[in-house]
């Protein structure tokens, strides 16, 4: 029978243009949420579902921008990619265009430690274009 290990939230931002932070540019992406999930429990391979949501606006000057989402298994932008997505910010859109996305990451052996942890990392292809709100990055752990 399937049993839920754990769930969290990573929440920067619960409203929209509650916050204002410069997207880094995709060689040195900016983390938007990490979470961290106990799975000592699990007594066969687990199954992760993650879901998030993050909003970004146009630079000053509106040009062809394009953000990239990175979902890692870990902490750092070495360590497995379980999900990654880019999307064009539509030019003539001038206030907040909100990006969702829903991942899976499965047959995960159980860490050592009992944490699985999981980073969200945002990018944009130029300078100038800003994290609004709300942002939000969840995960749902389960096992056998």
């Amino acid at each position: 029978m399937t049993r839920l290990l754990d769930a969290r939230t990573s929440q920067n931002a619960s409203i929209a243009n509650s916050i204002s932070i410069p997207v880094s540019i995709l060689s040195q992406p900016g983390l938007f949420g990490q979470i961290g999930l106990n799975v000592s429990g699990a007594t066969g391979p687990i199954r992760t579902q993650l879901s998030g949501t993050v909003a970004c606006q146009l630079p000053l000057l509106p040009a062809a921008t394009i953000i990239t989402l990175t979902i890692v298994r870990g902490t750092a932008l070495t360590d497995p990619v379980v999900y990654s997505s880019s999307e064009s910010l539509n030019i003539n859109l001038l206030g907040p265009q909100l990006f969702t996305f829903t991942a899976s990451d499965f047959n995960i052996p159980v860490p050592a430690s009992g944490l699985l942890v999981y980073t969200a990392f945002i990018g944009s292809n130029l300078l100038g274009t800003v994290r609004m709100g709300p942002e939000s990055f969840n995960g749902i752990a389960y096992s056998d």
